[in-house]
């Protein structure tokens, strides 16, 4: 199929730029975290290598997903929704253990973990149900929109992944808040929330419960639980105002710093950059987000408006999470940062979804509002 091409005038070329940037940030931070001088029996340097790779396929499905008609996607919803319901549960008989974690699934070439098919899955189908019409969610209406976010969250925290599963949750609970409820649905929430919330802990993991614990004080476990969350200050703090320079950190290239390639990934850049680095960092994620708000606020037609809005709460919760995890304001719950932590699918699915933002906004002038 040919491509119009008034689209490449409309390109949003900051979204694009950002999206390259960070994940150039992404590697050579994870050049420093690799720390292949000093390891002892186990060389990181795969790390960054894989994850260049995984940039240029993750390029090359954001062209992908630029140049499509995203309206298709209505029609592919429900089944992507049931594919990935099928790959999550054939996780539990066929899936891949890594790090005491049954996430993935072998593909030979490549370990594939479902649970980012369906952050796509959920973003799609929610902005599926909720462009049908424009007034605010009843009870019913609500209830249908949030059981599709619970089966996926539901298969995904059983594996376990909290983490991923509660971005799910977030993920849908964003598009709703941007679509709107009525006033009574929203009152009830506002009183129901607070009290089923401690609820949850009797369906916590042993190891939940303890992150939690370790989150409240750190002190209480320093070489076991907490360890993570007390180096990880350790790095940030002794970086200062201008941090102690590329490959100069102590705490990740002494191996101190645990998950310093993943999780903890922006705890070595803290270090290394310090202060004005990380808000330099912070404030490019900012305009990064702020240009997804722009283009899902001037979205021709309320399917392309939900799909840019789920796609900024995938990103904002993410990079939120996972600033509040490293600096001890939020549990750890193993939610990376995008395009700075280490991770194959999940940076395939981060330009993915960039892609189709961008795909939006291409597509804003070009037709009369559906």
């Amino acid at each position: 199929m040919p491509i119009d091409r008034r689209l490449l005038l409309y390109i949003n070329w900051p979204l694009f730029g950002l999206a390259v940037i960070l994940f150039l940030i992404g590697v050579l931070n994870l050049y420093s975290a690799s720390g292949t001088r000093l390891e002892e029996g186990m060389n990181m340097a795969p790390f960054y290598h894989r994850q260049l790779l995984w940039g240029a396929m993750g390029l090359f499905g954001m062209l992908v997903f630029m140049f499509f008609d995203y309206r298709h996607l209505k029609t592919m919803a429900w089944p992507l929704f049931w594919t990935t319901v099928v790959l999550l549960v054939a996780v539990f008989f066929a899936g891949k253990t890594i790090y005491g974690a049954r996430r993935w699934l072998d593909l030979g070439f490549m370990n594939f973990q479902p649970s980012e098919l369906a952050k796509i899955a959920v973003l799609i189908v929610g902005a599926r149900i909720l462009s049908r019409e424009r007034e605010p969610l009843n009870f019913i209406r609500l209830a249908y929109v949030l059981g599709v976010g619970l089966i996926l969250a539901g298969l995904i925290i059983k594996q376990p992944d909290l983490g991923s599963g509660l971005s799910i949750l977030m993920i849908l609970g964003g598009m709703i808040l941007f679509r709107g409820v009525t006033a009574k649905v929203f009152k009830t929430c506002l009183v129901a929330i607070p009290c089923l919330l401690p609820l949850s802990w009797f369906f916590l993991h042993d190891y939940q419960k303890q992150r939690i614990m370790t989150f409240l004080d750190p002190t209480t476990d320093p070489l076991g639980a907490g360890y993570h969350i007390i180096q990880s200050e350790i790095a940030i703090g002794s970086g200062g105002f201008w941090g102690k320079g590329f490959l100069e950190g102590t705490q990740s290239q002494l191996r101190f710093l645990p998950e310093r390639h993943t999780d903890f990934a922006v705890a070595v850049f803290g270090e290394e950059w310090g202060f004005v680095g990380t808000m330099v960092l912070l404030i490019l994620f900012c305009v990064f987000l702020y240009q997804m708000v722009v283009i899902a606020r001037d979205a021709r037609g309320l399917f392309g408006s939900y799909l840019a809005a789920g796609v900024f709460f995938y990103f904002f919760w993410q990079i939120l999470i996972n600033t509040g995890m490293v600096l001890g304001l939020m549990p750890v719950v193993g939610i990376p940062l995008p395009f700075i932590s280490y991770g194959g699918s999940a940076t395939l699915v981060n330009f993915c979804l960039v892609g189709l933002v961008l795909n939006v906004s291409m597509r804003r002038f070009l037709f009369k509002q559906a």
